[in-house]
């Protein structure tokens, strides 16, 4: 799938032919995309730093944990706060309020699914949400001859702070989201920086109307890059670095992948939407053999 793509501005013809002549038209829209990619940018960096914060907390909470087992000789202590994961064992993730970001309400989305829907469908949608073990139960996997190495998991039901602002707006105009899982990948030079994310709903509808609006305005509506864990040896991505954004839909879930290059190039577009599409489509195959077994025959 290849919504919001953002193509390339071509470079001027041979020497001989001259400037090109100027076109205000198209002048535009290259601004305009520039713009774009700046809220983009800017909603990303805001979303890593809440995830950055999570992080932390989670951090300075495990510790807590470990002196309070310590005193007490508890046999097992349970976090507060919620049911995200992140890595590869289950811990709970301590929510934590997003930030509004910028801009206006999402419009009303109407979505309606009809009553001679085939049969496949409800049975379909009868099966378990899936969860992160099953979206990414590999630590690495080949994609199009590349091997990917999965370098941090999390999983939450509490999607609002893993996702802009008009992205959770969205979602309170029908049921709520079931569970958001994400990895991170990284390619074997771990130059690129991956992350898929699996957003799941109980009713079809409701990913319609997330993949709809997604496809048609995918700055506003997007969800969290992950960061790097610290034992991952891989740097964090610097705020402001150009990114690749794709996302496809499933029997009940959106699958959104986002790709940036470690260093923060900007350069490279052609290979990082490579590595981008190649992962998206690997866990969209995942996805889609749990949630509807028959489609693959």
């Amino acid at each position: 799938m290849n919504h919001g793509d953002h193509d390339t501005p071509a470079g001027p013809g041979p020497a001989a032919q001259g400037p090109p002549p100027y076109d205000p038209w198209q002048q535009a829209a290259w601004q305009g995309q520039a713009a774009e990619h700046a809220v983009w940018q800017a909603e990303q960096h805001r979303l890593r730093e809440e995830e950055r914060r999570r992080r932390t907390r989670r951090t300075a909470g495990a510790a807590a944990v470990v002196a309070v087992a310590a005193a007490v000789a508890l046999g097992a202590v349970f976090w507060p706060g919620g049911d995200g994961a992140s890595g590869d064992a289950s811990a709970a993730l301590p929510s934590a309020s997003a930030a509004p970001a910028e801009g206006a309400s999402p419009p009303p989305v109407d979505v309606e699914i009809p009553d001679d829907a085939p049969p496949a469908l409800a049975e379909a949608l009868r099966r378990p949400v899936i969860t992160p073990e099953q979206a990414f139960p590999e630590t690495s996997v080949t994609a199009k001859d590349t091997v990917y190495r999965r370098v941090d998991v999390s999983s939450t039901t509490d999607c609002a702070n893993w996702m802009s602002q008009q992205l959770a707006d969205l979602i309170t105009q029908g049921g709520p989201c079931a569970r958001q899982s994400a990895a991170l990948w990284t390619d074997p030079a771990g130059k690129a920086q991956v992350t898929v994310t699996v957003l799941s709903f109980a009713r079809q509808e409701d990913a319609i109307r997330v993949f709809s609006m997604a496809s048609t305005d995918p700055v506003s509506y997007q969800v969290v890059a992950l960061d790097p864990p610290p034992a991952s040896g891989l740097d964090p991505v610097p705020p402001g670095s150009a990114g690749v954004f794709r996302r496809v839909m499933t029997v009940r879930s959106v699958v959104f992948a986002s790709g940036q290059w470690t260093d923060g190039a900007e350069t490279g577009e052609k290979e990082l939407t490579a590595h981008t599409e190649a992962l998206l489509e690997h866990v969209n195959a995942t996805v889609v053999a749990h949630e509807d077994p028959a489609a693959g025959g």
